[in-house]
C-alpha cells in the first residue's frame, strides 16, 4: 500500500514571534499566523484529501481546521498526539538562541545548525536531554518511537493512493526530511509557517520528495 502525506507546518504563533522554544508549550496563532494558514488553505482547497490529521497542539489544530474548512472535502480533523513537536523539557519557553548555545556548549557547538553539522540531526535531541537538569526532554530514541507509533496509526486509516493532510511542526518536519530525504533539495532552513513538505509512504517505507514548498 502506498499513499502520500502532505505535511504542513502550523501558522505563526506568539512564541515564534518572540523566538521562544515551543515544543509541547502552546501559544495561539498570531493574526499573521491565521492569515498564512488561510492562504495555504486556498492553495490546498482542491486537493482530494482522504483524511485530515493534526498534532494535538492547539496551534496545529487551529491551522488544520482553517485548511479543512476551505478544502472541497470538508473533512473533520483527527488529532494524533504522536505528531507533537519535540519536547524540550526544562528549555520549554526559553529563548531559542540562548538555549541552543547552552545545549551545544559542552559539545563545542554554538547553535542548532552547528550541532547538526558536527553530530547529525538526532544529536540535537540527545543533547537537549543531556542538558536538561531534570532530563525530562525527549531524546532521539524516545522521539522517533513516538513518531513511528503515529505512522502506524496513519496506516490504519489510509488506503492505497490516498492523499493525507497532516498538520505538524517545524522540527518534526525537518527531522523527517533529514531521515527520509529522497529528493534533490537542501535542508538549510527549518520549514516556514504554513509550508508544504510531501512524504510518500509505501508499505511502511518513507520517502520525503518535496521540502518546505511555499503555499502562499
Amino acid at each position: 500500500m502506498a499513499y502520500q502525506i502532505y505535511l504542513v507546518r502550523h501558522g505563526r504563533t506568539w512564541y515564534n514571534e518572540y523566538q521562544k522554544m515551543q515544543g509541547w508549550s502552546d501559544t495561539p496563532l498570531t493574526d499573521q499566523g491565521v492569515e498564512v494558514a488561510q492562504k495555504a488553505a486556498e492553495t490546498l482547497k482542491n486537493v482530494d484529501f482522504a483524511a485530515a490529521l493534526t498534532s494535538d497542539m492547539k496551534r496545529a489544530v487551529d491551522t488544520c481546521r482553517i485548511i479543512t474548512r476551505r478544502n472541497k472535502n470538508h473533512l473533520v480533523p483527527k488529532e494524533l498526539s504522536e505528531f507533537r513537536e519535540q519536547f524540550y523539557g526544562y528549555y520549554e519557553g526559553r529563548g531559542i538562541d540562548e538555549s541552543w548555545f547552552v545545549i551545544g556548549k559542552p559539545h563545542h557547538a554554538k547553535n542548532f545548525a552547528e550541532i547538526v553539522a558536527k553530530y547529525g540531526f538526532d544529536a540535537t535531541m540527545d543533547f537537549v536531554k543531556d542538558a536538561d537538569p531534570l532530563h525530562d526532554a525527549e531524546n532521539a530514541t524516545e522521539y522517533w518511537n513516538r513518531i513511528d507509533r503515529g505512522f502506524k496509526k496513519i496506516d490504519q486509516i489510509a488506503k492505497d493512493g490516498d492523499k493525507i493532510l497532516l498538520v505538524t511542526h517545524s522540527i518534526t518536519i525537518l527531522g523527517l526530511a533529514y531521515r527520509y530525504k529522497a529528493g534533490d533539495f537542501e535542508l538549510n532552513d527549518v520549514p516556514a509557517n504554513a509550508s508544504l513538505t510531501i512524504m510518500e509512504r509505501d508499505n511502511g517505507v518513507n520517502r520525503v520528495t518535496k521540502y518546505n514548498q511555499s503555499l502562499l
